[in-house]
């Protein structure tokens, strides 16, 4: 045995480096998991799947905060490792590397049809950075006495919203990066901004368990949905502006659901989505090409992204990632794509399949 042992070790030693190396890279792994499928008709169903994925280097070495769609090629993540991240998810390489904040990345926003976006820190400062321009930010915005927490760019991208743990919003003036109005509320810790398409209306989320909707003409709070029963984490509004959804904190099935509500009359609360276990970190308007019916998609803390039926609440998929820790941000990457951070295996490429039930499958990891 001890002789076994000796030849063990020794032929372990002589492996070359450049085997270590190449195991950094790309791999193809073999993914088992369990989807459960619930039918709009109540059926419940199991389903087990073995499916190959691209496992590429990550681009995070610590836990993913936030996740944004550049473009469809081109998304731009952030975390715990105060970097943000702007990635190619088709081709699995990094186009860019950005550092400049000293705590981790909050939030991230960015300016349609262009290579610009904004990055939030617990630092309490904003950054714009320009994915073709230095590896220096363009600017820096400070203002807020606290963590920033929400992110919004108007439609015309001329003005930016921010919000923060300091119950204040402040509007800024992208061009010259000056502060033009200034709003607080007591309590308003925000959680999450965005901005109404083709609207001067500015969509919040708070920890006072409420969603509030801003006139960003002097910034003054223009509407406040009923108050829910638990902290609103997130809100997203539909491409129409006609809709908007909201999502809350929760554990073990109590809240751990998502809201959706209307924005042109009656502002009242439409629908509702349960069945995770754990907060619901994100929501998202999935595009209106995949299905006859609109959908939407949600990610929590339980590792698990679901795709709801928008009009009558039902679970149409549950995709279960194992081993990726809390789910913290989702987006909407293309037609068929949806990016989804993780506390543990950083950024999942998830496809959907429409031709297939509007199955869900990880498709890559970095």
């Amino acid at each position: 045995m001890l002789l076994l042992r000796c030849q063990l070790e020794q032929s372990t030693q002589e492996v070359p480096c450049t085997l270590w190396a190449v195991m950094g890279k790309l791999q193809s792994k073999l993914k088992y998991s369990t989807y459960k499928y619930s039918r709009p008709d109540g059926i419940r169903e199991e389903r087990i799947q073995t499916k190959a994925f691209q496992d590429y280097s990550p681009a995070h070495v610590d836990p993913v905060s936030v996740v944004a769609a550049l473009n469809s090629d081109i998304c731009v993540s952030g975390g715990k490792d105060k970097t943000v991240v702007a990635y190619n998810w088709k081709t699995g390489s990094v186009v860019k590397r950005l550092k400049g904040h000293e705590r981790e990345i909050t939030k991230i926003a960015c300016i349609p049809k262009s290579s610009q976006f904004f990055s939030a820190s617990r630092d309490r400062t904003v950054m714009m950075w320009d994915l073709h321009g230095s590896l220096q930010p363009m600017q820096q915005l400070s203002g807020h006495a606290m963590v920033v927490t929400g992110l919004a760019v108007s439609p015309d991208s001329s003005q930016l919203c921010t919000g923060s743990r300091d119950n204040t919003l402040l509007l800024w003036d992208v061009e010259t990066g000056q502060c033009v109005e200034r709003a607080s509320v007591s309590r308003n810790l925000v959680t999450h901004l965005c901005w109404v398409p083709r609207e001067p209306y500015i969509l919040q989320a708070s920890e006072d368990k409420t969603i509030r909707l801003w006139d960003s003409r002097g910034l003054q709070v223009a509407h406040m949905f009923p108050t829910k029963q638990h902290i609103q984490t997130h809100c997203e509004v539909s491409v129409d502006g006609h809709k908007c959804i909201s999502c809350s904190n929760g554990f073990e099935g109590e809240g751990c659901e998502a809201t959706l509500w209307d924005l042109r009359q009656t502002r009242n609360r439409i629908c509702e989505y349960k069945g995770h276990f754990q907060t619901v970190a994100s929501c998202v308007f999935l595009p209106t090409s995949l299905a006859l019916i609109p959908v939407i998609a949600t990610s929590a803390h339980d590792s698990k992204v679901k795709i709801w039926n928008q009009n009558t609440g039902a679970c149409l998929f549950t995709l279960s990632l194992d081993g990726s820790g809390p789910l913290t941000s989702l987006a909407v990457g293309d037609n068929t794509s949806l990016l989804c951070a993780s506390f543990h295996r950083g950024v999942h490429l998830l496809r959907v399949d429409p031709s297939q039930g509007l199955e869900l499958r990880e498709v890559a990891t970095f």
